[in-house]
């Protein structure tokens, strides 16, 4: 079956997460992204560790399906192989520093008077517009400035930065919403856009309850540990031999909980803990009460009990463990590609599933420049 994207060409000026990211899922829906990388250095990610036979692992899963053009946009050979590449494209994807495309001749307003159907999102830290546009931004510093720190950690603990690039990744996955989305009007229009995405504002979206708890109330979300805003007992709790993630918040699913797991009738009778609200506003007591029935057995002994009463929860598990649990092979989530310098190399795909028109993997990461003759011979067959 035909990828939905298949046909479209995008031109890659993306480094480091956020822009490969989100070229990533792109060229996995079968756009043939062009990935522009400079001389001698290519991507940055291609000095993350750690590496297979010298090749970046981490950039093997971020660049599959594309293909790698070595271009010196120094020069005015090189600019002039880029006009052409991006005149014979649909979309443009950069994550540079706002300004730095302008500077190199490439920004929107000079690429849309020669394409006026090209598409161009841009990925950046604080976006477009605004008084802190010109500032780079990582994610480091937009999980800082978005909020999402000031709730991360313990109630009385440190700001924490949540371990994985959560930004980056939010960037990356609204920078292919909004590359669709536009490419959709276009066929209702005929005209391109810019797609402007910041990862400031693609983490602060990841608030909704924060958010709309300040906008009501006006008070300042505070950090809650590893318990949620709105129900309890929702969190990890200890067990004897691990960790069990329990959501046993609703009156219905509390009262089973009590009664067909822990054999504790009378615990929802406690005054603290008699309704949601009540939980909430006594969840370190609750959590200490519940800990002490479930650090008695171990996590197996409760997850069979906490199925069969029809409650949800699952295992606290490693990486180790999810790659290997049954029901993430069962969803064939593994794709396994040669790639010409690191030789067998397994990739994560894309997590969503479509019955006509799948994403797949169809080729491995480019090393630097495998492309380039062969993508600026297409240009050149096709000007004749």
């Amino acid at each position: 079956m035909a990828n939905a994207l298949d046909g479209v060409r995008i031109i890659d000026f993306t480094s480091h997460l956020s822009g490969p990211f989100c070229t990533m899922m792109l060229s996995d829906m079968g756009a043939d992204v062009i990935k522009v990388e400079r001389p001698g250095l290519g991507d940055e990610s291609r000095k993350s560790a750690p590496y297979v036979n010298g090749v970046s692992a981490f950039n093997m899963q971020a660049n599959r399906n594309k293909r790698s053009v070595v271009l010196d946009l120094k020069t005015e050979q090189g600019r002039a192989d880029c006009r052409r590449l991006i005149d014979s494209a649909d979309v443009v994807v950069e994550n540079y520093k706002p300004g730095t495309m302008e500077k190199l001749g490439f920004g929107y307003e000079a690429l849309k008077t020669r394409n006026p159907r090209l598409i161009y999102t841009a990925i950046s830290g604080f976006g477009q517009t605004g008084p802190y546009s010109h500032r780079g931004g990582f994610d480091l510093m937009a999980q800082a400035m978005s909020g999402l720190m000031s709730i991360c950690g313990e109630v009385n603990g440190d700001p924490l930065r949540l371990p994985i690039p959560i930004s980056d990744l939010a960037g990356g996955m609204y920078g292919a919403l909004g590359t669709l989305n536009a490419l959709y009007a276009r066929e209702q229009t005929g005209k391109g856009q810019l797609v402007d995405v910041s990862l400031f504002e693609s983490a602060l979206s990841f608030s909704p309850y924060e958010v709309s708890g300040f906008f009501a109330t006006g008070k300042r979300p505070t950090r809650i540990g590893a318990t949620h805003r709105n129900a309890a007992p929702y969190q990890n709790f200890r067990t004897e031999d691990g960790w069990l993630a329990l959501g046993a918040a609703t009156q219905v699913l509390w009262l089973k909980f009590c009664d067909e797991v822990i054999k504790a009738p009378d615990l929802p009778k406690d005054p603290r803990f008699e309704t949601n609200a009540l939980r909430i506003q006594n969840n370190a007591a609750l959590s200490e009460v519940v800990t002490q029935y479930l650090a008695k057995e171990k996590t197996g002994h409760w997850l069979a009990l906490l199925e069969k009463a029809g409650i949800p929860a699952a295992p606290v598990l490693s990486y180790d463990e999810v790659l290997n649990d049954p029901h993430f092979l069962a969803r064939d989530q593994v794709e396994a590609v040669e790639h010409p310098v690191a030789g067998p190399t397994k990739l994560l795909r894309t997590p969503i599933k479509f019955s006509g028109t799948p994403v797949s993997i169809r080729r491995p990461a480019p090393t630097l420049g495998q492309h380039t003759d062969e993508v600026l011979a297409e240009l050149n067959a096709k000007k004749r």
